[in-house]
């Protein structure tokens, strides 16, 4: 978990996903941009959206709801996509997250986040740092790392790099 070293305290924006709170540590989100053209990718997984270009670079687009087990979302006027670096063999890669519609920055200290249960949720708990209370609805903190492990970033890496991922 990243957070400060005085107060063990972290900052997490929090989002929606198919009607569920998740959060993702601050320092790991560039950017939230408005949803716009993705260009799909032949031969890559269904959660990975496609690419789009940002100011001149070719950025991987991954769609969370389907990569959990949940159905794509469709896109309205709140979605979003959260640019988020993610580290791969040590080095930083920026890559989006399509959210339904992003919610707010939390603080959050040690004693705020709890271990999540090793059944009932719906999201595998390796890929979480923990879960939070917040106003009265779970937040699930997700190690965004785990998420989109190395194997899977350089699939999307190849897809945007290949001659067919070049985003208009």
């Amino acid at each position: 978990m990243e957070t400060t070293q005085e107060t063990g305290r972290g900052q997490y924006l929090t989002f929606d996903i198919g009607g569920h709170d998740l959060g993702v540590a601050v320092l790991r989100v560039r950017e939230i941009i408005e949803y716009e053209t993705v260009t799909r990718v032949p031969s890559t997984p269904a959660w990975i959206r496609g690419v789009i270009n940002l100011r001149g670079s070719v950025v991987p687009v991954v769609d969370l709801g389907v990569k959990l087990g949940l159905s794509d979302s469709p896109v309205t006027g709140r979605t979003c996509i959260v640019m988020v670096d993610v580290d791969l063999d040590g080095q930083r890669t920026t890559m989006g997250v399509v959210a339904d519609a992003v919610s707010q920055v939390i603080e959050l200290g040690p004693d705020d986040l709890k271990t999540p249960p090793t059944f009932g949720s719906w999201v595998r708990v390796d890929f979480l740092h923990g879960m939070a209370s917040v106003d009265g609805a779970f937040v699930l903190i997700l190690d965004i790392d785990r998420v989109l492990s190395a194997r899977e970033l350089l699939l999307a890496a190849e897809a945007a790099t290949s001659p067919a991922g070049e985003a208009s």
